[in-house]
């Protein structure tokens, strides 16, 4: 799919109108502004693709635009035109009556070499224009990834922003007695689909993290009897020791050009402090140096600051430094206990978990520690992790038993669960695929 997908873009999107579309003016064009503090659904109508698997596309498609929350996909029983042919012009005013602001047309069809080729057409059906078009190739491995890659498109092309769709997310997979649970390391669609297991569950593994430019995690496993911090190629199953450090090692995390992995180090002291390893020289570098618990470091998307908590006041709290440690700053100050900052992909927030009268939040503040806001609240939820478009975040939640993984957006009205099989929780989103 990486080979064969992506360069058929602009041939493909050529070929159904593209260059026409662009020439549109936008003020005549739907659009959601995801900048308003309350978004109303956009009403849009998926027609089932043409073809044999047709359905199954627009099915994902639609499920994924829902989940959004910025989309209110139409019941299809409501369609009063029943598009035969999805490269002809719908009968726009048919659309109108049942408040289709946009609509989605396509097929798929299977080519002489086995491979599968969907094609999309989006409409306004009010401006009775085409607003965007493409066909994509893949093998039938890989008919999710076309699915998600056409809800992408459609949210860019409504929305303005990429989309976040085509992604993955790797967890941790439990399942047994709440007593001798068995961890795995897996790893999803951003849906919960084709889950694939990355470890046997002999060793207990922890806190798996995305390299930001390419397939790889980094994690912790106990299978010495100590953690330590590992690197694996999810498609090889290849796997190495980032290295044998003294003491206890915590909370691994890539840097930005994923030449780094910054991580919290236990000593003989009992400090824990953060440090940065340069993975191709396997050099070290002590961030912090207090006599602290400095944990749950995170680069900003630049690489030239690092978020991270720390109980030196004496509490857990938020502080900001830059990459080389330099001027570290406090930046919470609410009542609670903060932990597990993340720094969004869009560089304008800090998401975090706060546990304050009992209850454990999500929230996101500024950079600076201003605008601080809970997005949900809850008994024993943390981990919060960004979808590469920095609107949605995904946490886990004890519930029932065991942790199950939940997304929520920025105004924190849309919360969803997200299906595993099992319980599962530590989730961290990849960026989008290539």
């Amino acid at each position: 799919m990486k080979s064969i997908l992506k360069p058929l873009l602009t041939i493909a999107a050529m070929a159904l109108g593209m260059t026409a579309v662009a020439t549109l003016p936008a003020r005549a064009l739907v659009e959601i502004n995801v900048n308003k503090g309350n978004v109303e659904p956009l009403p849009i109508a998926i027609t089932d693709f043409q073809g044999e698997l047709g359905a199954q596309i627009s099915d994902i498609v639609s499920a994924d635009l829902r989940r959004s929350g910025l989309f209110a996909p139409i019941d299809k029983n409501a369609f009063i035109e029943k598009i035969a042919n999805p490269d002809a012009q719908p009968r726009f005013d048919d659309w109108k009556v049942i408040n289709a602001q946009a609509l989605v047309t396509g097929s798929v069809a299977k080519e002489a070499d086995g491979r599968i080729r969907a094609q999309y057409r989006l409409w306004d059906t009010f401006a009775g224009q085409q607003m965007s078009g493409e066909q994509f190739f893949a093998n039938d491995a890989n008919q999710r990834r076309v699915a998600h890659i056409i809800a992408d498109a459609i949210y860019e092309r409504l929305t303005g922003e990429k989309g976040y769709f085509d992604t993955r997310v790797v967890f941790i997979d439990e399942s047994g007695a709440k007593n001798a649970r068995k961890k795995r390391l897996a790893i999803m669609d951003q849906d919960g689909a084709n889950v694939r297991y990355l470890s046997d569950g002999r060793s207990i593994v922890l806190t798996p993290r995305f390299s930001p430019n390419r397939q790889e995690i980094t994690y912790m496993s106990y299978e010495s009897g100590q953690p330590r911090v590992y690197l694996l190629q999810i498609e090889t199953g290849q796997r190495e020791l980032v290295g044998n450090f003294p003491g206890m090692t915590f909370a691994p995390r890539f840097s930005p050009d994923g030449q780094k992995v910054i991580m919290s180090l236990l000593r003989d002291d009992g400090n824990s402090n953060i440090f940065a390893m340069d993975l191709r020289s396997r050099s070290t570098t002590r961030l912090t140096n207090s006599t602290a618990i400095d944990t749950s470091p995170s680069y900003s998307p630049d690489g030239s600051k690092v978020v991270f908590t720390s109980d030196r006041g004496g509490r857990a709290q938020i502080y900001v430094m830059g990459a080389d440690g330099s001027g570290q700053t406090r930046i919470s100050f609410g009542d609670g206990v903060y932990s597990t900052p993340v720094w969004s992909p869009r560089g304008d927030l800090v998401a975090f978990t706060k546990q304050t009268g009992g209850e454990f939040q999500i929230g996101v503040m500024k950079t600076d520690g201003s605008g601080e806001r809970i997005l949900s609240s809850g008994f024993q939820q943390e981990g919060p992790t960004w979808a590469p478009n920095g609107r949605v975040l995904m946490f886990f939640r004890d519930s029932a038993g065991g942790p199950k993984l939940v997304s929520v957006d920025l105004t924190g009205r849309n919360e969803q669960s997200i299906p595993t099989a099992n319980f599962a929780s530590d989730p961290a989103w990849s960026p989008l695929l290539e």
